[in-house]
């Protein structure tokens, strides 16, 4: 099996680990914590469709179920009893302004008699978008792009999400007079419920204070709605989202069903079957996606120079989620741009290869899930006339790697636990 083989199916398994599909049965209510009353499913996220429908595979005949879920277009999945609704993603829009108003109506009717269902997975905050009154789409969707472009952390962007929603940041939660059971799929470092898809039944430690620090901190002209509506809610003219240890939560179970540390164990477990040793660096490296190549490159350089350390051949392991501030106008996502920064900082360092990718199938803005670099890819992207600091510059990874024919298309996973990246050094 040959080196990018072996990278390519040491991701299918990251990806097959955390596959709602398989997962979901195993956590469903068993029979003494079926409600009297109703069922009813919500959720949001690009997981959130297949996790419905394996719910509904696996569910008993009594009690009946219903339910509302939103998940990204083109990631629907067959479902006869609860509705599935396609959204806009990253970038809010009508549908899912319209489907999270339906699911708030329908979780306000329940009784403590009933039972509700969620599914939530990366992806969900923009999916469940519900901004409060004073301020619309146009605005939500003008304060989104900025807080994605200027390199602002995933916790750093749902607190501001938080704190202009009605439905996000236990809102969900406070609205719902019946038990909660929530199943989720953890996108973020650290797998806290709070910051997966918003948290909208968990409870949120942050504060309309830290919302304005974000768009300080970062320099972002967010509309004067938005503004406003932070800036009353700091002097406290505004409720405060629901926080730890507040009764609404008394009734909720938040449950982390799947996540990025799983996935690299299932990667790691695979590689050695191969004969090669794993480090797993972590599933929480946050940073520039740059910043974090150049330190990579160093540990493989002292890999290379002090083999008896760490053996090869090896395959370095890590997740999480690094950022990208963008200063050009190319293509392209953090996990193109960190494996375009690590290929210029090895500089065609021999034997080393690597691959990094998003577990759900969509890197940034393309329709890949990453792409992978090899010992040679440095010397045939001059051959072929390109420069790759320019496209780093550009943050045009996507095009790079594109024109050199090392993009890994998968079409979507329906499954999101962050990134993966494995760096193999023989």
């Amino acid at each position: 099996m040959n080196p990018c083989t072996w990278m390519l199916d040491s991701f299918q398994v990251a990806v097959k680990a955390a596959d709602p599909a398989q997962i979901v049965p195993h956590f469903l209510p068993d029979l003494s914590e079926l409600p009297k009353g109703r069922v009813l499913v919500v959720g949001a996220g690009k997981a959130s469709a297949v996790m419905a429908s394996a719910v509904e595979n696996n569910w008993p005949e009594y009690p009946a179920l219903e339910g509302i879920v939103v998940t990204r277009y083109g990631h629907a999945q067959p479902t006869r009893r609860i509705t599935i609704i396609e959204a806009g993603h990253p970038i809010p829009d009508e549908n899912g302004i319209k489907a999270a108003q339906q699911i708030l109506r329908h979780v306000k009717q329940l009784t403590a008699d009933d039972l509700l269902l969620c599914l939530f997975s990366g992806g969900g905050s923009s999916l469940l978008a519900l901004p409060t009154d004073s301020i619309s789409l146009a605005d939500l969707q003008h304060v989104t792009q900025q807080l994605l472009h200027c390199g602002a952390s995933i916790q750093e962007i749902n607190t501001v999400r938080k704190h202009i929603s009605k439905i996000q940041g236990g809102w969900l939660a406070a609205a719902c007079k019946a038990p909660i059971q929530a199943l989720i799929i953890s996108d973020v470092t650290g797998d806290d419920p709070a910051h997966i898809a918003s948290g909208p039944c968990a409870p949120d430690p942050t504060r309309f204070s830290d919302a304005l620090a974000v768009l300080k901190h970062h320099h972002l002209d967010a509309p004067l709605s938005i503004q406003n509506t932070l800036c009353m809610g700091d002097r406290h003219l505004l409720d405060e989202t629901p926080k730890p240890g507040s009764p609404v939560f008394k009734h909720v179970r938040n449950r982390v069903i799947a996540s990025g540390r799983q996935s690299l164990h299932a990667a790691k477990n695979f590689l050695q079957q191969q004969g090669i040793n794993v480090l797993i660096m972590g599933d929480t490296v946050t940073g520039e996606a740059r910043e974090i190549a150049k330190a990579y490159a160093a540990l493989v350089r002292e890999i290379r120079l002090y083999p008896d350390i760490l053996k090869t051949p090896i395959a370095l392991l890590s997740g999480g989620e690094t950022t990208v501030t963008l200063q050009g106008n190319g293509r392209g996502g953090r996990n193109t741009e960190f494996l375009l920064a690590l290929l210029i900082a090895l500089d065609g360092l021999d034997q080393v290869y690597a691959l990094a990718c998003d577990t759900d199938g969509i890197d940034g803005s393309g329709h890949n899930a990453g792409a992978l670099i090899t010992p040679d890819s440095l010397f045939r992207a001059r051959q072929a006339g390109m420069h790759a600091e320019s496209f780093l510059i550009n943050n045009d990874a996507f095009s790079f790697f594109k024109k050199l024919g090392d993009l890994v298309v998968t079409g979507p996973t329906y499954t999101n636990v962050n990134d993966y990246r494995v760096i193999l050094v023989l």
